[in-house]
């Protein structure tokens, strides 16, 4: 049963959003749907300290913690949530350094369209789903096979002032 985490400092937003998701199509999630709301982002977090959440959407600017700090405390807790952010702002050098440094799948902007809501949440967690098949797939065989690997060769390296750095020995 997926389990969705929405922080927002709007209760208007926020109701809004559980609106949208409890009416979206029944094949949106494999599953019914537990969708818990929070206005401050330190609740969300002590919350998500004892429970499993597998989707986040959160708001990218609240006066008590940034999209930012709110996220990068949460992906410590759940490395494998899948993110969403909700943005007002069109901030593109804050939303590319989101998408990089803390793994946010895409970013909705305010006000949304339900159905790009919902394609949005099936693709952040099909997307997240598929992560984590891949890192189980590539651990699977290195557990298997430690210890059996050569040991490594040191590598010696000298700097040519025209050639740069080359290999030697």
């Amino acid at each position: 049963m997926p389990r969705i985490l929405l922080v927002d400092d709007e209760h208007e937003v926020l109701s809004r959003l559980r609106r949208a998701i409890h009416a979206m199509p029944e094949d949106t999630f494999t599953c019914q749907t537990i969708v818990e709301i929070y206005q401050a982002p330190d609740q969300a977090l002590a919350r998500a300290r004892h429970t499993h959440f597998d989707l986040v959407i959160a708001d990218w600017r609240m006066p008590a913690m940034s999209g930012v700090a709110f996220l990068t405390a949460l992906v410590a807790l759940q490395p494998g949530i899948a993110r969403l952010v909700l943005s007002g702002h069109g901030d593109f050098l804050s939303e590319a350094e989101a998408i990089h440094r803390i793994g946010v799948f895409h970013f909705i902007s305010k006000p949304w369209h339900d159905e790009h809501l919902r394609l949005q949440m099936r693709g952040a967690m099909d997307h997240r789903r598929s992560l984590d098949r891949r890192l189980s797939d590539t651990e699977q065989p290195r557990h298997q096979t430690l210890g059996t690997a050569p040991p490594l060769q040191p590598i010696h390296l000298r700097f040519d002032p025209i050639l740069g750095f080359e290999l030697f020995g």
